[in-house]
């Protein structure tokens, strides 16, 4: 006899004590370990160059034993030389966009391509969704894990999926008219294009089922979801992952408490460590965020430098650990004059100010030996009279009450700045 899964129920990890937890992590930490250094010719040279071996792994603590991986690791391997199983075991293949270097390629075995479903499907669940909703995906389809990460897992909860991917923002909005979703995911700032579309066409959100949005692959502030949620009337929450150790799904925001990413421990095990010594760090301090895959076959990744800046926080909705906000990537931060700046502590100043809308540029140029920052902002629609002068000085004083920098900023009118269809470019650097 068969017995029925409720879809929507908890697993049973979320429920499980720390003690269990961590034992599990233990046992799976030690396969993971093993694997990649048995069947990753470059995995092992790393340890062997640092003197350790899978055996001198006895306690969670002594991972910090181990050598960390990079992103440079993997592009050295391109394209496949990362895999620890031959390429007759892989299902699939995603790749970075390579925009910054070589890019990064990720392999999943069938077992792989099931895990990371499960935990996008746990995740949509943590978000409020349910088996008998529809989910809109915005995300990218493609080489980018966005799009069939989140088709997959909203697929495996039992959801009716719309494989939108991005762009055609027009047809996007004029099919959520038509099919009425009760889930988006997308990212956050091409979510603001949507809106905006909405608005253009006169669409009433109070009217569409639309109650939850699931927004990730780029940092944003709670400035920016109050934004989101005021102007479209869901619960607009947080989903966190990274091609590298699965793709979406790592780690999601509760939407019971919306206090940060809870990381799905039982697959993904989380560090923080000084970005600059690589000394870990308690959980409670900020730095760098470094990840252990536990369950993954094709692509195992040993202590990951994600460059995302966070810290670990205690769990409350579930047991296992949250990660706070992202504040930025310590290869995005910038150096102005001295001063570390991060693009999401200028998006908070100007979320603060009713007249302007949540698009922005910032162009950073050299002016004689001086850095120089130019912010261009855009108005609402309903600030179309607002004193520009006013709104120029206010912001100039809480950057540089709040950031520290000063800057220069240029107003531009309503719907003119360029609009995301994926990841937002906020910054120009031309120095």
């Amino acid at each position: 006899m068969n017995v029925k899964v409720d879809p929507n129920a908890l697993d049973p990890i979320e429920t499980a004590s720390i003690d269990e937890i961590r034992a599990l992590q233990l046992s799976r930490m030690k396969f993971s370990i093993k694997h990649a250094y048995n069947n990753v010719l470059a995995y092992r040279k790393l340890c062997d160059e640092k003197g350790v071996h899978p055996s001198d792994l006895k306690t969670l603590d002594d991972l910090k034993l181990f050598p960390f991986t990079t992103k440079q690791y993997l592009r050295d391997a391109y394209p496949f030389n990362s895999f620890a199983v031959p390429m007759s075991e892989v299902v699939r293949v995603h790749a970075s966009s390579g925009t910054t270097g070589q890019p990064t390629v990720v392999g999943y075995t069938q077992h792989d391509i099931n895990v990371w479903s499960d935990v996008v499907a746990r995740s949509i669940r943590a978000a409020g969704g349910r088996s008998t909703d529809k989910v809109h995906v915005s995300y990218g389809y493609g080489l980018f894990t966005g799009g069939l990460g989140a088709h997959y897992g909203a697929e495996r909860l039992g959801c009716a999926v719309i494989p939108m991917s991005g762009g055609q923002t027009e047809k996007q909005v004029q099919l959520m008219r038509d099919f009425d979703p009760d889930i988006i995911m997308v990212t956050p700032s091409y979510m603001l294009n949507l809106i905006d579309e909405m608005e253009r066409q006169g669409v009433d959100p109070q009217e569409m089922a639309l109650r939850i949005g699931i927004f990730g692959a780029e940092p944003w502030t709670d400035e920016m979801r109050n934004n989101i949620e005021n102007r479209l009337g869901i619960d607009a929450v947080d989903i966190y992952g990274l091609s590298e150790v699965m793709g979406p799904g790592v780690a999601m925001e509760c939407v019971d408490t919306k206090d940060g990413p809870t990381i799905w421990e039982d697959h993904f095990y989380p560090e923080i460590i000084d970005p600059n010594t690589g000394e870990v760090l308690p959980d409670g301090e900020y730095g760098e965020l470094v990840f252990t895959s536990l369950t993954k076959e094709a692509l195992p990744v040993i202590r990951y430098r994600t460059r995302d800046l966070t810290r670990l926080l205690p769990g409350t909705a579930r047991p296992m650990r949250r990660i706070d906000k992202i504040t930025g990537r310590s290869d995005d931060m910038l150096i102005i004059r001295g001063v570390n700046v991060f693009p999401t502590q200028i998006e908070e100043q100007i979320l603060k100010l009713p007249e302007l809308a949540p698009h922005y540029e910032i162009v950073v140029a050299k002016q004689g030996n001086l850095d120089i920052v130019n912010v261009r902002v855009e108005l609402t629609p309903e600030a179309l009279n607002a004193d520009h002068d006013i709104i120029t000085k206010e912001l100039q004083h809480h950057i540089k009450s709040v950031v520290g920098i000063s800057t220069k900023i240029d107003i531009a009118p309503a719907g003119t700045l360029t609009r995301s269809e994926g990841k937002a470019k906020r910054v120009t650097d031309l120095r």
